[in-house]
């Protein structure tokens, strides 16, 4: 009985964590400079976010009620793949795109290499 009291508490401090992580996700993405911090503040961030707050869930209802969601699992596999694809695509079209970075960036690597035909 105790065991199962010990595995919702993990799941309710995960969700718990999970929900900091998503204000210190929105404070990231209101006040950082440029398209390209704010990007990385709105995929990291809230990816990891997401997952403990899924992942608390999935423990609470396993140990609660001996439920096992293929939803719940589902969604954090799909969340896990695809939102640093989408993260890494955002700023790569804006970057395409022509936004510039901010000022204290010195090096700037795709422009030597990749990305000097679309930008010219």
């Amino acid at each position: 009985m105790i065991e199962s009291e010990i595995i919702k508490l993990i799941g309710a401090i995960m969700v718990l964590l999970g929900s900091i992580m998503a204000i210190i996700s929105a404070y990231g993405l209101i006040s950082l400079p440029d398209v390209y911090t704010r990007s990385h503040a709105g995929t990291k961030s809230s990816t990891l976010a997401v997952l403990l707050t899924l992942t608390g869930v999935f423990i609470y209802f396993l140990a609660a009620e001996h439920y096992l969601s293929i939803r719940l699992v589902l969604g954090i596999v799909f969340l896990y793949l695809t939102a640093p694809v989408a993260g890494h695509l955002i700023c790569r079209a804006a970057y395409v795109s022509g936004i510039d970075i901010k000022k204290e960036i010195t090096e700037d690597e795709i422009h030597e290499n990749e990305y000097q035909t679309y930008r010219e």
